[in-house]
């Protein structure tokens, strides 16, 4: 019988495994013996409240690192996991009692996002993007409008509609349709991508992040969009030209792009009704109604039909990125509660945030570190006491969106486009986004900047 040597690379793949769950079972039982300590110990309400503290730190440190890397090593668990065990671990530590965990839990901002997804779903349903999706490969004749008309799509949709959620919708579209057109779909992915995080620059409505800070902010539609819709548009032509100028084989040859007719089905009532409903919804954010209240009414009229039965629509709804927004605003909440000090408010201070290039220039770089909305929530209590309490929110605003483009890892949009790819044999690497995404970043950081 022959004794075979472990296979040492074995053995080093489940370092990484076992060390996560160490770590968290460490978590997990600092947050416990912050529960039961002092009902079970003859410890003084000082001593209670540092082990309170401690519990926090830790939950709040551990929670946003798995955030960043996406997931736990040899856990099945995804981001919004990750958010309901941390915001679960601050109520049961007695970071936070459960009565304040509920009022943490920023209402407004998941029925916004609820409504908006629920009009996305309904666009997509009717057969409206496949309708779009032919009118663009009917008009497209050369690679570089056809990019651009992809740059201005997604930039467009993306600044109304939650960017993530226009990412699904037009990855598979644009796949589909560059394949049929005989052309590399790479770059006109990226441009889905990159495209989308620029375009939600422009409005509350753009991505989560931004419908946070108008909730936190209170700044009118109207006025965001006269703030940074200018930057938007000026980094969706940026876009066009840095994708063209590194795929210069692509958009340079002199092609005429043909195209099979597509077939595909349409309800034309449907898409009569969800684009006029799409259209008064956006009238009312201009008009000044609470975006939210808007977007949950036009939502929730949509559902009656005869046409689409309501549990496609669900189906459609991204369910784990709300759960994950509550679970964040728990974990936030706790932190501040017993963390956010006087000293630690006047430590942050010298950091000079109020300068809006040092401000831009920290919210990008956390932006990166942890993702857009976690970062969003960090900056959150140090931004009250700001003078320029408004102009300060649209720099959170734009600085947190235009990050994501610096890597593939640097938003949720981006992720969804290089998964989707992925699953039809498409590779988009690290270096294939990075070389593009970083230049656009720092362009578009610094004319946003200069701009407010």
């Amino acid at each position: 019988m022959t004794h075979r040597p472990p296979n040492r690379a074995s053995q080093r793949s489940r370092w990484p495994d076992a060390l996560s769950i160490v770590l968290v079972g460490l978590v997990v039982a600092i947050a416990t013996a912050a529960a039961v300590a002092p009902s079970l110990l003859p410890i003084s309400e000082a001593l209670g409240e540092d082990g309170r503290k401690i519990a926090a730190v830790t939950i709040f440190v551990g929670s946003y690192l798995a955030l960043a890397i996406g997931r736990i090593p040899g856990l099945l668990i995804d981001r919004a996991g990750i958010a309901l065990v941390g915001a679960s671990l601050m109520v049961a530590s007695g970071a936070l009692p459960l009565e304040d965990a509920y009022r943490a839990v920023d209402l407004e901002t998941i029925t916004l996002l609820l409504g908006i997804m629920i009009v996305v779903a309904s666009l997509r349903l009717s057969g409206f993007f496949a309708v779009a999706n032919a009118w663009v490969m009917e008009r497209a004749k050369r690679p570089l409008i056809l990019l651009a008309a992809i740059v201005a799509t997604s930039g467009f949709f993306s600044a109304f509609l939650v960017n993530d959620a226009i990412c699904l919708v037009l990855a598979p579209m644009v796949l589909e349709l560059t394949v049929a057109m005989g052309r590399k779909p790479a770059p006109y992915l990226l441009a889905v991508a990159m495209a989308s995080n620029i375009g939600s620059t422009a409005t509350i409505t753009g991505n989560p992040q931004n419908i946070m800070i108008g909730g936190f902010s209170r700044i009118a539609y109207t006025d965001f969009v006269l703030a940074l819709g200018p930057i938007a548009l000026l980094g969706l032509l940026i876009t066009v030209a840095l994708i063209a100028l590194f795929h210069r084989s692509e958009f340079t040859a002199d092609v005429r792009l043909l195209a099979p007719r597509p077939n595909f089905h349409v309800n034309r009532v449907l898409v009569i009704r969800t684009l006029l409903a799409t259209a008064l919804m956006i009238a009312l954010f201009f008009a000044g109604v609470v975006p939210a209240r808007a977007a949950i009414v036009i939502g929730g009229l949509l559902l009656l039909t005869r046409r689409v039965k309501s549990r496609r629509i669900y189906a459609e709804i991204d369910w784990a990125l709300l759960l994950m927004f509550a679970g964040l605003f728990i974990i936030v909440a706790g932190a501040e509660r017993t963390l956010l000090t006087p000293d630690l408010v006047a430590r942050v201070s010298r950091l000079h945030l109020d300068q809006l290039p040092i401000l831009s220039a920290v919210t990008a770089v956390l932006s990166n570190l942890v993702s857009n909305v976690p970062a969003v929530l960090v900056i959150k209590p140090f931004i009250a006491s700001l003078h320029d309490h408004d102009r300060a929110w649209l720099v959170v605003a734009m600085a947190s969106t235009l990050a994501g483009n610096f890597t593939v890892l640097g938003s949720i949009a981006n992720l969804i486009v290089v998964q989707k790819a992925a699953a039809s044999g498409v590779e988009i690497g690290f270096w294939d986004y990075f070389r593009i995404g970083a230049p656009l970043t720092i362009i578009t950081l610094a004319i946003g900047t200069l701009w407010l």
